[in-house]
C-alpha cells in the first residue's frame, strides 16, 4: 500500500495552525473527519491554507452548480490520472446526484477529448476563424 510521503497529520497530532483550517473543512463540509489529502499536505501549514481557501471559493457556490463542479473535478482528474482525486471527486459527485449512467457517459466524453486533443495536436490542426473569439 502506498503512504504519504511524509505521512498523515491526524488531528489529535496537529499544531493550532493546522486545527483551526481542519475544523474549517469539517464545519464547511459538514462532516467530522479529515481526508488524507490534507492530512497529508499539512506538513506544510501555509500550502494547507492556500489550498483549502482556493478549494473553498472555487468549489463553493457560483454560476455552476455543485455537481457540474464535481463532473469537471473527476473528468480533469481522470485525464491527469490522479486516482486520489477520481476518488473523492467520484465520492462528492455521487453526493451531488451523479449516477452511473452519469458517470460512464463523462468517462466516453473524457476519453473522446483526450483521443481527439491528441490527434488535432499531433496534425497541428489550425483553428478554423470561425471558431476564433
Amino acid at each position: 500500500m502506498d503512504m504519504a510521503t511524509l505521512g498523515l497529520i491526524e488531528y489529535a497530532d496537529a499544531n493550532a495552525e493546522v486545527r483551526a483550517v481542519y475544523d474549517d473543512i469539517m464545519a464547511t463540509r459538514k462532516t467530522d473527519r479529515i481526508n488524507n489529502f490534507w492530512k497529508a499536505i499539512a506538513h506544510d501549514p501555509a500550502t494547507l491554507r492556500r489550498t483549502w481557501e482556493s478549494v473553498k471559493q472555487i468549489m463553493g457556490a457560483g454560476a455552476l452548480d455543485p455537481l457540474t463542479k464535481e463532473l469537471i473535478y473527476v473528468a480533469v482528474s481522470a485525464s491527469n490520472q490522479c486516482g486520489y482525486c477520481i476518488a473523492s471527486h467520484t465520492a462528492a459527485a455521487r453526493k451531488a446526484g451523479m449516477t452511473d449512467t452519469m458517470f460512464a457517459e463523462l468517462m466516453a466524453v473524457v476519453g473522446m477529448a483526450n483521443e481527439t486533443n491528441r490527434l488535432a495536436s499531433g496534425y497541428q490542426v489550425e483553428i478554423d476563424e470561425q471558431l476564433k473569439t
